[in-house]
């Protein structure tokens, strides 16, 4: 389609988790206005749920002007075939301009497959976002080469331009409350919910309750820890400080830890406040993954680690001495208060 067809809108796909509002819907709805009022155009969020704790509406305070709403059974398990057809049909209708969602396991799933659907190309895992002043292009720049440098892409001859963002990646801002916003129940054919995936039930599988790119500490372990057992170090670590536990890829692979705590390339995406890294060496693979925390601590006996090259502070000695003592530490300090 050609840019005169195109609605102007940006459309933002949101996630609604177990009910709750995911913390990237609001965050992505907040920096869609911005971009908006940028181009004098309207920002669209798209919620799929079977249920929802809150009013939908509220979405408003944070740049929303309409909240589409599609409701049903479909959406009690996450299945990537309706979620793409689901989002593909209306991209298709209303012709947006740009669409983003949130980079997270769901968002990397079905986004792709929305790319091939409605033709047009998709830049992952974006770190920031911004308007060319000259040809009203979205600016979508991500880390490239191993997270060794940062590139900024336009996609100038297929629309939407569409991008999938890391979450906690801008700020939210300070909710106007006086804003409205006009929620829509959008017709859509019986077949955008027929899937060849039929999903029989859900397992809990621990680490799945916590998603460590929610949370403002996350407290990894690598090789260096040697075993599973040893990664109780770092739970008693985490839990003191509010966070949750992450790992490198090779203690995964170890079958130390589950893979919903895998960070990197090949996991997740974290940006908390602090990151601890505890017998981490670094691999370009793992630092793509956790590169954008604002404070890392890095902890390793090889004082040639690629890690304290990304450390705000370096600690170079043996883990099992660190850590308790940064534990007992803590423990005293919570003792005086």
């Amino acid at each position: 389609m050609q840019r005169s067809n195109r609605s102007g809108e940006i459309l933002v796909i949101g996630e609604i988790r177990e009910g709750t509002l995911h913390s990237a819907t609001v965050e992505l709805t907040a920096k869609a206005r911005e971009l908006a009022d940028r181009l004098g155009t309207k920002v669209t969020t798209l919620l799929m749920y079977d249920r929802v704790d809150m009013n939908v509406e509220d979405l408003a305070w944070w740049g929303a002007d309409v909240v589409l709403c599609v409701v049903g059974e479909p959406f009690r398990y996450f299945n990537q075939e309706v979620y793409t057809n689901v989002i593909s049909y209306l991209i298709k209708g209303r012709n947006p301009q740009i669409v983003l969602a949130p980079a997270t396991t769901s968002g990397r799933t079905y986004m792709p497959a929305v790319a091939a659907k409605v033709h047009t190309g998709l830049t992952a895992d974006c770190t920031g976002l911004d308007i060319d002043a000259d040809t009203g292009l979205l600016l979508q720049t991500r880390p490239a080469i191993g997270g060794n440098i940062m590139a900024t892409i336009q996609t100038p001859n297929h629309l939407p331009q569409m991008a999938t963002v890391r979450p906690r990646t801008f700020p939210v801002p300070k909710p106007n409350r006086g804003r409205k916003a006009r929620v829509e129940h959008p017709d859509l054919p019986g077949e955008v919910f027929t899937s060849s995936i039929e999903v029989l039930g859900k397992e809990h599988q621990e680490g799945m309750d916590v998603n460590i790119q929610d949370l403002d500490v996350v407290v990894s372990g690598g090789k260096g820890l040697k075993k599973a057992e040893n990664f109780n170090l770092l739970r008693e670590l985490a839990s003191l400080l509010g966070g949750g536990v992450g790992a490198s890829r090779a203690a995964v692979d170890n079958k130390w830890i589950s893979y919903p705590h895998q960070v990197g390339l090949s996991g997740k995406v974290v940006s908390p406040k602090v990151y601890f890294a505890v017998g981490i060496s670094g691999s370009v693979q793992h630092l793509a993954g956790m590169q954008t925390a604002d404070f890392v601590v890095a902890i390793n006996k090889d004082p040639e680690a690629p890690i304290f090259r990304v450390a705000d502070i370096a600690l170079c000695g043996d883990l099992f001495d660190i850590v308790p003592r940064i534990i007992e530490k803590i423990k005293e300090q919570r003792g005086k208060e």
